[in-house]
Parts: structure tokens; C-alpha cells; sequence
């Protein structure tokens, strides 16, 4: 399991991130997405951790916090050292019913980083992510919320997670402008069958030096090799929670590729389209979540694949981003000055 700097700043994750969003689901979408309880967690973590995956993240809204209970009282039950594991959480989801209960405002961040050091049972959050944009807060206040954090020791480093890519410039330019603690991350949704950061986000993460680490690599399942074009499915949690979305048609085409390569390199459908990401010069950690332990030890196998230049040009073939401007006519003016930047 390789070990990645995160953005610009002197911490390292492993490769691979142990996503926790299956753990504590009872009703609602939480009890479609995982209904894990702590032993069966302890087990994935375990597993995880045997496997040398030292990166986990969760967040206060999976289930109303009792993923991030479970995840504490894990570290506890395996007699995890702190200094051994990088814990991640985010805030910005409802955790009550006022309109002061979710967002990214002064009030709401300090008062969650609290809650979740609690449920989490630990003295300092090692990357504190904002889930999403709040377009009711100022950036400006979001980020002196959160360099309060940093300064008081709670926080160690900071991340966005679901942010278009001026948003994110938005907050790197205000942080340095006004000498606040830097974002050294983002979380975004990246996988085979949805490559739309390609676009923006990723030239802007590549510029800035931030970190990226995806979710859903898999597309919420579908790239698990469960589905297929003539209808044959497999149990999955698409079957009651079809997210994120996917144009069908194109994914097909995509897990055809799939089965393709994972015939040649003799692996799984999931090994390659998680080996695919780890290529990805952009990406820091792919997230991986799993209800079951021989899930998550099929996951980790993604991490021995070697994919060549033949495999790579197949799967990008049938998944590639069809051309959009600015995009198209960006390279069409810049084509002569990246041949002579090439050249030296």
C-alpha cells in the first residue's frame, strides 16, 4: 500500500482510504447505503487496517453521527495507536431541524468539530473537510471558523469536499489573502463512468497543489461488474439508492472494456476501475466502502494491478469526456506553445 503527500502539506495518506459511510444505517437512505453495526465495522476497519490502509474517513451526517461513533469505539476496540491512523470527517449537512443546525457558518462548524471529537472519541480531527458549498455563508467566515479550529489544536489540516472549481480558488485565494490555514484537499466524485472533473476541477487541482480524493469510484456500484447491459444484476444498493448519476448506456460500454482488461490482467471488474483511478496523475486516495470484509479485501487488490498503455488507451477510449468549450478551443490555441513546452 503506497503512502501519498496530500496536496502541499507534510501529511501522508495511504493510497486507498477506508470510506465509512456504510456503517450505522438504520432508516432512510442511511439504512440503504449501510446498516453496519460495530462489530461487523470493527471487522472492515481491521481488515483495512491488516491491509495497510492507515486513511479513514466519515462524516457527522452518515447516520446522524453514529458512523463516526462507530469509528472511535473501533480504534478503541483494536487497540489502534493515534499516531497510526489519519483520521478524516466532514460538516455541513443537517444535524438538527433549525436553519442554524446545518451549513458551513462560524457557529455550526465549531460547535460539530466539538460533536464529532466527541462521537470520534479523539483529541484532534487530522482532516476537517467542508461536505459541501453554503451559499447562505460567506467563505471568508467559513475559513476563520475553520483556522480557529487549527489554531486551537482541534484540526490538523483542512479540505473541501464537493466544490466547483472557482469555489475552490475562491476560498485558496481569501485563505492566502488573509493568512489563514491553507486547504490542502478536495473530495469529489471520480470514477470511469463519471469523468466530469476532468474539466475544471482537475487543471485547478493540478495548478494549486490540492489533493484529491475521490468518492464512489465505483459509480455507487455500478461499475462493480453487478450490472449488466442485459439486465442481470446482482444485490446492490443502486437496487434502492441510484446514485450518483450515470448515463447507462455509456457505462455499459464502459464495463464491456472493463471485463476486457480484467480478462488480460486475470483480476476483477472493480480491481481495474479502481486501478484506472490510482493511475490518475491527479489523484491522492480513492475512498472505498464495504459492507462485507471480502469486498474490501477484493478492493485492496486494486492495489497489485498493473495496468499498461494499451489498457489504459481501451478504458479511456469508451469513457472519455466528449469535447465542450471552453475546453476544445483551449487546446486548439494553446497546441503550438505545448509542443515547445514539450520540447525542452
Amino acid at each position: 500500500m503506497r503512502q501519498r503527500r496530500l496536496g502541499q502539506s507534510g501529511l501522508f495518506v495511504s493510497e486507498l482510504c477506508l470510506g465509512t459511510m456504510t456503517f450505522g444505517g438504520s432508516e432512510g437512505m442511511w439504512g440503504q447505503i449501510g446498516q453496519l453495526g460495530q462489530e461487523e465495522a470493527d471487522a472492515i476497519v481491521g481488515t483495512a487496517l491488516e491491509a495497510g490502509i492507515t486513511f479513514i474517513d466519515t462524516a457527522n451526517v452518515y447516520a446522524a453521527g453514529r458512523s463516526e461513533q462507530i469509528v472511535g469505539q473501533a480504534l478503541r476496540n483494536l487497540n489502534v495507536s493515534r499516531d497510526d491512523v489519519v483520521i478524516a470527517t466532514k460538516v455541513h449537512g443537517p444535524m438538527g431541524e433549525g436553519p442554524n443546525a446545518r451549513g458551513a457558518s462560524r457557529g455550526h462548524v465549531l460547535s460539530q468539530a466539538e460533536a464529532s471529537l466527541k462521537r470520534l472519541q479523539l483529541d484532534h480531527i487530522d482532516l476537517y473537510q467542508i461536505h459541501g458549498f453554503d451559499p447562505a455563508t460567506p467563505i471568508l467566515e467559513t475559513l476563520e471558523a475553520l483556522n480557529t479550529l487549527v489554531r486551537r489544536g482541534d484540526v490538523r489540516y483542512l479540505g473541501l469536499s464537493n466544490w466547483a472549481a472557482w469555489q475552490v480558488m475562491k476560498a485558496v485565494g481569501i485563505a492566502e489573502a488573509r493568512r489563514l490555514a491553507p486547504i490542502v484537499s478536495l473530495q469529489a466524485y471520480y470514477s470511469l463512468a463519471g469523468r466530469d472533473l476532468e474539466r475544471e476541477i482537475a487543471p485547478m487541482l493540478r495548478s494549486e497543489g490540492i489533493g484529491l480524493m475521490t468518492w464512489s469510484p465505483l459509480a455507487g456500484g455500478f461499475l462493480s461488474g453487478k450490472y449488466r447491459r442485459d439486465g442481470g444484476a446482482g444485490e446492490g444498493r443502486r437496487a434502492g439508492f441510484d446514485f450518483p448519476p450515470v448515463e447507462k448506456d455509456r457505462a455499459y460500454d464502459i464495463i464491456d472494456a472493463l471485463d476486457e482488461v480484467a480478462t488480460r490482467r486475470e483480476c476483477t471488474v472493480p480491481q481495474v476501475a479502481l486501478a484506472w483511478l490510482l493511475r490518475q496523475d491527479v489523484v491522492t486516495s480513492v475512498l472505498v466502502g464495504a459492507k462485507q470484509v471480502d469486498q474490501l479485501r477484493d478492493n485492496v487488490g486494486a492495489t497489485r494491478v498493473v495496468l499498461d498503455q494499451d489498457d489504459l488507451d481501451d478504458l479511456d477510449a469508451v469513457s472519455a469526456l466528449a469535447p465542450e468549450y471552453p475546453g476544445w478551443m483551449y487546446e486548439t490555441q494553446t497546441a503550438s506553445r505545448q509542443a515547445e513546452i514539450d520540447a525542452e
